[in-house]
């Protein structure tokens, strides 16, 4: 009785998508900036709300001077509030965003703390509000660190990219050759494994209760999850997602309980990378790519109450004025829909966080960098918008 009902819910939910009218609306979240705004999360709170967060400062990694900022969009507004502050570590860079409203509809936000105005030193740290509905800052009663020992990847790390390697036209030499040979060393270094994993896509929240927080180090151009099986008291490592240019992780499930993630690519391939696993985050499979452009840009990815998939990235091989939205029916072998949220001359529209609210719609929200300056931008949608695309 149970599995019929959802059955039946699933195909009223898709028959309602599909008969609905095109919607699409769009805003940025504060007035154009001259300093540094990027990399948004966004969360939707128990009074259907919308929380996001993004960073601020006269830089990134190289600047102390960054720190989190927030702002709410209370339900039923087109108004954004007024920016407040996250998180400020006196002293030290707070970059990347993401956030996650858990079973209890507690706010949980992640980043990372820069702690020698490099990636590779970063440390991420999180903040839990058990009451985040209201204005303002929550009141956060938890903040930690997420500290990983990820099991020994030094030798399977080096036999990847010795395979890369051995693909190059030409045996490489001079700084190409010193990087190789740094990277050797660091595989199998302890403190380059456990240290400068930092957060940039939500994490995924499974029907166990697991939860995968996708995490990726710049020291080595790879990924791995941070997983919860106490609602987020403690965290231990994945296998790593050994792609070398295989970044910033999206996840999501397919029916069969398949795990897909797709990543930026950091490297050669243009096209953005996919990886598999079948046991819940635990191990993962080889990397590869799918058949859609990347510019070497952040991309997220959601599936939608109605089965589809959205896949959310910048559509070119150079450059970020094009931000695309696709849709998938078949669970990733196939994208058949795509609408523009951006598609200019010029201007950077990158680094998107999407969720999809409980009332069907669509949000996602993206640095937007044009000659003026920099903000926010929110755009809100339903599946029918997307679906009248090609």
């Amino acid at each position: 009785m149970i599995r019929m009902f959802s059955v039946v819910g699933l195909l009223f939910v898709a028959s309602a998508a599909g008969a609905a009218e095109p919607e699409f609306s769009s805003e940025l979240i504060f007035p154009l900036n001259p300093r540094h705004n990027h990399a948004p999360g966004v969360a939707e709170l128990a009074d259907g709300s919308l929380f996001v967060t993004w960073y601020r400062g006269s830089g990134e990694r190289k600047a102390d001077d960054v720190e989190v900022l927030g702002a709410r969009r209370p339900a039923g507004s087109t108004t954004w509030s007024e920016e407040f502050p996250i998180a400020d570590t006196p002293g030290f860079p707070d970059c990347n965003t993401c956030l996650m409203v858990d079973a209890r509809g507690r706010l949980w936000v992640f980043w990372p703390v820069i702690l020698a105005n490099t990636w590779e030193s970063c440390l991420t740290r999180f903040q839990v509000a058990d009451q985040p509905v209201g204005t303002g800052a929550p009141n956060w009663s938890r903040s930690d660190f997420i500290l990983l020992k990820p099991a020994d990847f030094g030798e399977r790390g080096r036999a990847e990219l010795d395979g890369l390697v051995a693909k190059l036209p030409i045996p490489p030499t001079g700084q190409l050759k010193g990087a190789i040979d740094d990277a050797r060393v660091k595989l199998g270094d302890k403190l380059y494994q456990r240290l400068g994993w930092q957060p940039r896509c939500k994490p995924t929240v499974l029907p166990s209760g697991r939860i995968l927080l996708p995490l990726y180090s710049d020291t080595f151009s790879i990924s791995l999850m941070a997983i919860s099986d106490d609602e987020g008291q403690t965290w231990h490592a994945s296998e790593p997602l050994l792609g070398f240019g295989a970044i910033q992780p999206a996840v999501v499930r397919r029916n069969d309980g398949t795990l897909v993630a797709y990543m930026r690519e950091n490297g050669p391939l243009n096209k953005i990378r996919v990886c598999e696993s079948a046991d819940e985050g635990e191990t993962w499979g080889p990397v590869g790519t799918i058949d859609l452009p990347n510019p070497g840009s952040g991309l997220d990815a959601v599936r939608l109450q109605s089965g589809a998939w959205l896949l959310v990235y910048n559509d070119l091989v150079e450059g970020r004025r094009s931000l695309a939205v696709s849709l998938s029916d078949d669970e990733g072998k196939t994208w058949s829909h795509t609408r523009h949220l951006e598609r200019q001359e010029s201007g950077q529209y990158h680094y998107p966080a999407i969720i999809q609210a409980k009332d069907g719609r669509v949000h996602v929200v993206y640095s937007y960098f044009v000659e003026g300056g920099k903000s926010m931008k929110h755009a809100q949608f339903n599946e029918a918008w997307v679906r009248a695309g090609k």
